[in-house]
């Protein structure tokens, strides 16, 4: 069960980084945070920040099809986060989040979109399942 008490993190997992956005219970806006490199340190970077931030849910983006190669890795990589931390990890739908958030950037006159992009696409993720989840 989701606790609507806590913040909520968003991940775009990646097998390079991954990008990471904030959202608090009261306001359910979700912000682009930062990207952490997908290395041996990111549990202990994820879980400090689980702490930190006070948050009861993750919601990790996921494909929904079956043709991505690593969507198996980001899967298990939420069960491990879940299971680590005593979280709730939700699955949302990623289709698109790194196009849209490099359009958004590039909109808004950024310059080295690809730096950034990862915690951008977080930010949507985590914005549209608070969207979806408030809907009903």
């Amino acid at each position: 069960m989701i606790n609507e008490q806590k913040n909520y993190i968003g991940l775009d997992w990646g097998a390079a980084k991954v990008g990471v956005a904030l959202g608090h219970a009261e306001t359910r806006i979700a912000l682009a945070y930062t990207t952490f490199k997908n290395d041996e340190n990111l549990s202990t970077h994820i879980g400090a920040l689980l702490e930190k931030e006070d948050i009861g849910t993750v919601v990790l983006g996921v494909h929904k099809s079956d043709t991505f190669v690593g969507e198996h890795e980001a899967e298990k990589f939420g069960q491990r986060l879940g299971e680590q931390f005593g979280m709730i990890v939700a699955y949302h739908d990623e289709m698109f989040t790194s196009k849209m958030a490099q359009a958004a950037m590039i909109a808004q006159g950024e310059k080295h979109v690809s730096t950034h992009d990862d915690a951008e696409a977080a930010r949507i993720i985590l914005q549209s399942w608070l969207d979806r989840k408030n809907s009903f």
